[in-house]
């Protein structure tokens, strides 16, 4: 069976992408920013997983304001690059794992969650930049990837608690595909900022490291946040931090943090990351047992199945 092996929540700043685009990476600036995440590329090259699920937020590259869905699930066999205002970013196009997501958007709206089913649909940085983050820049991503984006742009974006019991249904869905498959979950977005009004440029570093502290060891509590205290507490653009919950939802109650990244500020954003193991789920899959030789050769198209 398919299983989720750990979880992984970074922020998406735009600019981060930029710096790489434009090799700006290891300026003093930037390079404080990307060494904390070489930890996390090489615990990502020893976890491999098979699929990752990325949850993040269009920023108006998929959706425009006329059509706003709360949860899209992205069915697709890929996903092209976009962005906001610049264009595509210069990135490898998102491979999908159609099966996988048609599994979890049917097991998921069985279990009463009201996911829209994409089958075309671009990313943009959201997605793409905190897969630089975990896999660096390789001509052709590692592994598929299933997208989720959630509104958080558009008034009302969906609870902390809603996300989170998401999450719940989404490892259900993962557990319940036959086959045997290591999984990797994102959070994506966040922390702290605020990119317009009076408030512009806020970073409250002691709400976003107690969060983080809560994505270790005391999710419920994070669930019984408001809407108005991620606005007050984290910025207007704070209120991406519901996705961290996605993440922490499909996880198990007692995943142990192995990796932990803060910095501020950068383009005026906290910096946060976190990544968590679930304990007995990493080192590999099972080996088959021997089967003995077919007594007919199996028609072409099952055996590449």
């Amino acid at each position: 069976m398919a299983k989720i092996i750990a979880g992984v929540c970074s922020s998406h700043v735009p600019a981060i992408g930029a710096a790489l685009d434009n090799g700006k990476s290891g300026e003093p600036y930037w390079q404080r920013v990307f060494s904390g995440f070489e930890p996390s590329k090489k615990w990502m090259e020893k976890a491999k997983p098979d699929v990752c699920i990325i949850v993040y937020n269009d920023h108006a590259s998929a959706f425009s304001m006329d059509i706003v869905p709360t949860f899209a699930l992205g069915c697709a066999a890929e996903f092209p690059p976009a962005d906001e205002g610049w264009g595509p970013r210069p990135v490898p196009t998102v491979k999908g794992h159609p099966e996988l997501a048609a599994h979890i958007a049917q097991s998921v709206i069985l279990d009463e969650f009201d996911l829209t089913i994409v089958n075309k649909m671009e990313v943009d940085h959201g997605l793409t930049v905190p897969m630089n983050l975990m896999f660096g820049q390789p001509k052709e991503w590692p592994c598929p990837v299933i997208p989720l984006a959630v509104n958080v742009v558009l008034f009302p974006p969906p609870t902390a608690k809603r996300c989170f019991k998401l999450g719940q249904a989404i490892r259900k869905a993962v557990e319940s595909y036959p086959e045997d498959l290591n999984v990797v979950i994102f959070g994506t977005g966040g922390m702290s900022h605020q990119i317009s009004g009076p408030r512009a440029g806020l970073i409250n570093s002691k709400f976003d490291k107690a969060f983080l502290d809560g994505m270790a060891k005391d999710p419920k509590k994070l669930t019984r946040l408001k809407h108005v205290e991620f606005m007050r507490e984290a910025g207007a653009e704070g209120i991406e931090m519901v996705m961290w919950l996605i993440m922490r939802g499909a996880m198990d109650d007692d995943a142990k943090e192995v990796y932990r990244f803060y910095t501020v500020p950068a383009s005026n954003t906290a910096v946060g990351h976190i990544i968590l193991e679930n304990p007995g789920k990493m080192g590999g899959k099972k080996k088959s047992a021997a089967k003995k030789p077919a007594a007919k050769k199996a028609p072409a198209r099952l055996a590449a199945e």
